[in-house]
């Protein structure tokens, strides 16, 4: 038997017991799907040292290793950050049932009804990178929205998710569920088989750097939900509010380096460019931020970086900011059309025409006015959590919440009507009514 098979008759099994899982997950009412909720967080809260222990573990083994800073400060999951988590999984308890929403209610025909109702999509693959936190959000979306869940973890995290999945596991048959409906996998050639896994698992999402998330995409039939880069940028217009500008500014680049939303441009009209730089540039260096400018931004600012044209399509994931002024709005959206992701702009002004500009124009699944681009997260949204953010255009776009997790099915009940009724010369119409037209 090849290692190949070997890995197959591994995973293939593993997969069907998480589907039967979710089949049975997706049959529960709300109420005992919160309890599973309610009991993941009492799990996660009761093992915490043991979580936080074995994280220390994997940080000190990624220091040893040299790990970068971006994918060190992702790694991290103190004491703080893991009950901020489990907090979030309450929230998610608190969010309305995904599941068994009535979206269309039609009658075809007297006697001939319609419904459009909201179902689980089945099994969710994730891997990712880091971000142990990421099973915590995950895991509580994918039970909430009756779905099954494998998680692909990066070896530099495997402790610390080995451990979550531990009391999420507890967590599970404490309430009387099949701790199968969450399962954890390590190594680098289980990613493969689990991109081979299309009669069971429904969606994947990778979260990771660029080339990662193409190599998903080009390696397997599964559907594919996700992002690649995160390069967002700041606009500050000539009509912007310096005593807003430079805070959101400041806290777009240095609240969380690492975080997909946070700026890795920062773009200023020319009109104001040689009063606002400096403010702006005191403020950011301020924060330990290196700045880096193209010729215009080096002739007011001598002491910084030239960038070079590699800057421009950079994600720094770091104290690191491209800084360019441009000539105009014109040419602060020409900047973001071409080296932007997709991902989250937002423009500083005062002048509501141009904003409305800006926000119209710009192709991105966040554009923002006047606030820092940080906001572009589930919690943040209200959602209790996201799987991830999604730059592609067909829905779910932007943070990925529950909404993201459920697709729909449509049901017909009927009296013995057949379609040849319905075509021909002697056509019987449609009525084609919504159902809450006829009670009125």
């Amino acid at each position: 038997m090849t290692a190949d098979s070997k890995l197959d008759s591994k995973l293939t099994p593993l997969a069907q017991k998480t589907r039967l899982a979710a089949r049975s997950l997706a049959l529960e009412p709300i109420a005992r799907r919160n309890a599973a909720l309610e009991s993941i967080a009492d799990a996660l809260l009761e093992q915490s040292a043991a979580i936080v222990a074995a994280n220390q573990a994997d940080c000190a083994a990624a220091a040893e290793d040299g790990t970068s800073s971006a994918l060190f400060a992702r790694l991290k999951l103190d004491e703080t950050k893991l009950k901020a988590a489990i907090v979030g999984v309450r929230d998610v308890i608190k969010l309305a049932d995904p599941i068994g929403e009535l979206q269309i209610h039609r009658e075809l025909d007297a006697g001939l009804v319609m419904k459009r109702v909201s179902c689980p999509l089945g099994v969710l693959g994730v891997i990712f990178e880091a971000r142990p936190d990421a099973v915590m959000q995950i895991s509580s979306l994918a039970i909430k929205s009756g779905n099954g869940l494998i998680l692909k973890c990066g070896r530099e995290a495997v402790r610390s998710c080995q451990a979550l999945v531990t009391a999420i596991h507890a967590g599970l048959t404490r309430a009387g569920f099949d701790p199968n409906l969450v399962q954890l996998l390590t190594t680098r050639e289980e990613t493969m088989e689990l991109l081979k896994l299309d009669q069971y698992v429904d969606l994947i999402i990778p979260r990771g750097s660029n080339s990662f998330v193409q190599f998903v995409q080009n390696n397997t039939r599964i559907p594919v939900l996700g992002h690649a880069d995160g390069i967002c940028h700041l606009y500050i217009d000539e009509a912007a509010d310096m005593t807003k500008a430079i805070p959101i500014a400041v806290d777009a680049k240095t609240h969380y380096p690492a975080a997909c939303n946070t700026i890795e441009t920062l773009l200023v009209h020319e009109t104001i460019a040689p009063t606002a730089l400096p403010q702006l540039a005191d403020a950011l260096i301020a924060k330990g931020v290196e700045l880096r400018g193209d010729a215009k931004t080096c002739g007011i600012l001598p002491n910084i970086k030239p960038a070079t044209p590699e800057d421009w399509a950079t994600e720094y994931g770091e104290l690191i900011l491209s800084v360019r002024v441009v000539s105009d709005l014109s040419a602060a959206i020409e900047h973001i059309t071409r080296y932007g992701s997709r991902h989250t702009e937002a423009i500083v002004t005062e002048n509501e025409k141009t904003a409305a500009q800006f926000l119209s124009e710009v192709d991105a699944a966040g554009v923002y006015q006047n606030c820092s681009t940080r906001f572009a997260d589930g919690f943040r949204y209200g959602f209790g959590a996201e799987v991830g953010i999604s730059t592609q255009k067909m829905p779910p776009r932007g943070p990925v919440g529950l909404e993201g997790l459920v697709t729909y099915k449509y049901q017909m009940v009927g009296t013995g009507q057949i379609a040849a009724t319905y075509s021909g010369n002697d056509a019987k119409p449609f009525t084609h009514r919504d159902v809450s037209d006829l009670s009125e």
